[in-house]
């Protein structure tokens, strides 16, 4: 006996939870990726030296990455992951 197919598009509830999910595991990448640029900011033959802007870009940075996690937070501990389970 065949199996019955399974739909083509998921519903919205597991792609949205799946999609937050990747923006979560990518946000530390994203995050390192601003701390580092800060660094590409050295004029040509100038030693760098760590500036006020320099450490008020890093928490200002730092502050935002924190809320934009809390925001995730909610959404990842949200829904049933055995039908994620199962793809």
């Amino acid at each position: 006996m065949r199996r019955p197919k399974r739909p083509m598009f998921l519903a919205r509830a597991p792609y949205r939870r799946r999609r937050l999910r990747d923006a979560a595991r990518l946000l530390p990448v994203f995050g390192i990726a601003l701390l580092i640029l800060p660094l590409l900011w050295v004029d040509d033959g100038a030693e760098r030296r760590l500036s006020s802007s320099d450490v008020i870009y890093f928490f200002v940075l730092w502050t935002l990455l924190i809320v934009v996690a809390a925001l995730f937070a909610p959404g990842l501990r949200s829904g049933d992951d055995a039908d994620d389970e199962t793809d």
